[in-house]
C-alpha cells in the first residue's frame, strides 16, 4: 500500500510540471533590447521581477553620445489595460527606473525619444514554485506529525496504532526523498505569466515574407527618410509579430550600398504589428540593399533581404584597399586611425576557414551580447554573413573565424563598442 501511495504521488509530479517556457522567457532574468532610435544606437534592459504587485525597473543604455535626451517610458498591461509612466536618461551605465506593476502576463512598453516611438512587446514572469517542493516540505511535515503521534500512542503504550503512524511517517519520508531525488530531471513549470503553451507543427512555423519600402517612396540623397520593413507570414500572408530577440533585438537590419562604400547595422522600431521602420539618412545616390536578421518563435532563424533607390548622382565604382585610409567609406562614424585588420591567410580561399584579427582602439565592452562582429557581404550583394568574436570583455585583440563561400570580392566590416561609442572598421577581401 504504502509503495502504491509513493507511485501514485510522484506520478503526480511528473504529470502536473509544465513543459519548459521559450528560450527567451526566463522568469526572474533581465530582458535586452536593441534600439536605433533617435539617431542613436540604444539598449532598453527591462530588470526581472521576484513579485507582483511590485516594481519593474527599466534602464536605457547608451552606446552612442546622447546627450540631454529624455525618454518617456510607458508600460502598459495588455489584459487590463492599466498603464504606468516614467522618464529614463540613456547613459552607458543605465539609472534604473522603477514603473509599479499590478500582474503577471503580456505588457507593452511604449518608448519615446525625440519624436520617435517604439512598442516593445514583452511579459511579466514571476517564479512559482514547483509541485515538488510543496511535496517535499508537505511529506516531512506530516511525517513529523506522525512520528510525533507514534511516539506519544507508544507512550500509552498502544503498540497497534504507534505502529501504523510510525508506517505512515516513513512513507511520508520516502516520498519527499524520491521527489527531492526525482525533481532535478523533471522540465521546470512554466513561470506565473508566461504564454501558453503553442501547438506548433514539429517543423516550426512558416518562414516569414518581408517587404522593403522606404517613406518617402524615393528619397532623395542627403534627406532624412524612414526604412520600413514589414514582415508577413509565409503561409497565411498576415503581419508576422511572433519575433524573439536574437542577439539581443527583434531584428538586425545591414543597409549597404551596392557599392560597398555604405553602411549601417541597425535595430529598427516595431512600431505595429509586423512593421519595423527606423530613420535613415544617405549621401549619395544609387542602389541600396538591405539585409535583415530575425528569428520566429518555435521556429529557426532566416535571412531576409530587399532593396531601394535613392535619388541623387550615383557613386561610381567600388572600394578598394586604400579607401579606407582616403575616406572614402561612410561607415557613421570615422574607424579610428591605425586599426587595421589582419587577415590570415593574406589570401584566403574559398571553403577554408580564414582568421581575421585586429587591436581595438580602446577597452571593448559588450554589445548585442558580444564582445565584437564580423559582417561580410559579396561584391554582388547576393551573399551577407555574420560572426561574432567570443573572447571576453576587455581584451585588447579581436579574433573571427570566417569561411568565404566563393570566390571574389567581398566586402567587410569589424564592429565593436567601446564605453562612448561603437567603432566601425571597414575593409576589402579578395578570395582566390
Amino acid at each position: 500500500m504504502i509503495l502504491r501511495v509513493v507511485v501514485l504521488v510522484v506520478f503526480l509530479v511528473v504529470a502536473s510540471a509544465a513543459p519548459a517556457a521559450a528560450h527567451n522567457v526566463t522568469a526572474g532574468a533581465d530582458l535586452r533590447i536593441a534600439q536605433t532610435i533617435a539617431g542613436t544606437e540604444l539598449t532598453v534592459v527591462i530588470k526581472g521581477t521576484s513579485r507582483v504587485p511590485g516594481p519593474l525597473r527599466i534602464g536605457v543604455v547608451a552606446f552612442q553620445p546622447v546627450g540631454d535626451l529624455p525618454i518617456s517610458l510607458e508600460v502598459r498591461s495588455v489584459e487590463d489595460g492599466r498603464t504606468v509612466t516614467g522618464v529614463a536618461r540613456a547613459a552607458p551605465e543605465p539609472q534604473y527606473t522603477p514603473l509599479q506593476v499590478a500582474r503577471t502576463g503580456p505588457h507593452e512598453l511604449r518608448l519615446r525619444a525625440g519624436n520617435e516611438v517604439a512598442v516593445l512587446p514583452f511579459r511579466v514572469l514571476v517564479d512559482r514554485g514547483s509541485a515538488g517542493d510543496f511535496v517535499i516540505y508537505g511529506g516531512l511535515f506530516v511525517a513529523g506529525l506522525l512520528m510525533v503521534g507514534g511516539l506519544l500512542t507508544g507512550a500509552l503504550s498502544r503498540r497497534g496504532p504507534a505502529m501504523a503512524l510510525a508506517a505512515g511517517a516513513t512513507a511520508a519520508v520516502t516520498v519527499a526523498v524520491m521527489v527531492v531525488v526525482a525533481e532535478p530531471i523533471l522540465p521546470p513549470p512554466s513561470p506565473d505569466g508566461a504564454a501558453p503553451t503553442a501547438q506548433t507543427p514539429a517543423a516550426g512555423r512558416p518562414f516569414a515574407q518581408a517587404r522593403v519600402a522606404t517613406v518617402p517612396e524615393r528619397p532623395s540623397a542627403g534627406q532624412e527618410f524612414t526604412l520600413r520593413v514589414d514582415l508577413v507570414d509565409g503561409s497565411t500572408g498576415r503581419p508576422v509579430d511572433d519575433l524573439v530577440l536574437h542577439h539581443e533585438a527583434l531584428v538586425h537590419v545591414v543597409v549597404t550600398s551596392q557599392d560597398g562604400r555604405f553602411f549601417r547595422h541597425l535595430h529598427p522600431l516595431r512600431t505595429a504589428p509586423g512593421r519595423l521602420e527606423v530613420r535613415l539618412r544617405a549621401e549619395r545616390g544609387g542602389r541600396y540593399l538591405a539585409h535583415a536578421e530575425l528569428e520566429r518563435e518555435d521556429s529557426g532563424g532566416q535571412l531576409l533581404a530587399g532593396d531601394f533607390r535613392v535619388e541623387g548622382a550615383d557613386g561610381e565604382g567600388s572600394p578598394d584597399a586604400g579607401d579606407f585610409a582616403t575616406g572614402r567609406w561612410d561607415v557613421g562614424a570615422e574607424p579610428p586611425a591605425g586599426v587595421v585588420p589582419r587577415v590570415q591567410p593574406a589570401a584566403p580561399v574559398a571553403g577554408r576557414p580564414a582568421t581575421i584579427e585586429l587591436d581595438p582602439s580602446g577597452a571593448v565592452r559588450p554589445w548585442l551580447g558580444m564582445a565584437g562582429h564580423l559582417l561580410v557581404r559579396s561584391q554582388n550583394g547576393a551573399f551577407l554573413g555574420h560572426v561574432h568574436e567570443m573572447g571576453a570583455p576587455g581584451n585588447r585583440r579581436l579574433r573571427f573565424t570566417f569561411t568565404f563561400p566563393e570566390p571574389g570580392r567581398y566586402f567587410a566590416w569589424v564592429q565593436y563598442a567601446l564605453r562612448d561609442r561603437i567603432v566601425t572598421v571597414p575593409f576589402t577581401i579578395e578570395v582566390s
